[in-house]
C-alpha cells in the first residue's frame, strides 16, 4: 500500500467541503474583512483556493524559500475564478501526489524564509502540515468570515445551525 492514499482520500473530502464553501462566496463582499489586521474576504478566499498548488513544489522540489522567488499572490475578483484556481489546484494536487512512492514522500523537505530555515520534515509531513492542516485551518477562517456575512454555512464535519446532513 502506498502511505498516500488515505492522504488522498481525506483531500478529496475535505476538497468538497472546501469547494461548498467558496461557492457561498458572496462577490460584492470579497473587500470586506471583519478587522483591520484581517486578510480580506477575498484574499482569505484565494489563499484557500492556492494552497493545493503548493503540492508539486513539495515533490518536485526538496526545499522552498519563501524570501527567494518574488512571489506574488493571485488577487482574484470573482468568485469562479477563486473555484476554478482551487478546483485546478485540487487536480494538479491529487495526480502529484498518485505518482509519489513512499521513500519520496518520507524524503526531508524544508521551508526556508531568506535562506533561514523555518522547518525541516519528511515531505509526508509537509504534505499533512502546508496542504491539509493548513487549507483546514483557513477554511475554519472563512467559515467565521461568512458566518459574520450572514451566509448559511454548509455541512462541514456535520450538521451547521443552517443545514442539517
Amino acid at each position: 500500500m502506498n502511505m498516500i492514499d488515505p492522504v488522498l482520500a481525506e483531500l478529496a473530502h475535505e476538497a468538497a467541503t472546501t469547494r461548498r464553501l467558496l461557492e457561498r462566496l458572496p462577490e460584492p463582499q470579497l473587500a470586506w474583512k471583519p478587522h483591520d489586521k484581517s486578510m480580506t474576504l477575498g484574499r482569505l478566499a484565494t489563499h484557500i483556493a492556492e494552497i493545493p498548488g503548493w503540492v508539486g513544489g513539495i515533490v518536485d522540489q526538496t526545499e522552498f524559500d519563501l524570501g527567494a522567488g518574488g512571489y506574488t499572490p493571485p488577487a482574484l475578483d470573482r468568485v469562479p475564478e477563486i473555484v476554478a484556481l482551487f478546483d485546478r489546484g485540487i487536480a494538479a494536487a491529487t495526480d502529484a501526489l498518485r505518482r509519489q512512492n513512499n521513500d519520496t514522500l518520507l524524503a526531508g523537505w524544508r521551508l526556508k524564509k531568506n535562506g533561514q530555515l523555518v522547518m525541516e520534515m519528511p515531505r509526508m509531513g509537509m504534505i499533512r502540515t502546508l496542504l491539509m492542516n493548513h487549507l483546514i485551518h483557513h477554511r475554519g477562517q472563512l467559515s467565521v468570515y461568512l458566518r459574520l456575512q450572514n451566509v448559511p454555512l454548509p455541512s462541514i464535519y456535520g450538521p451547521t445551525a443552517d443545514e442539517s446532513l
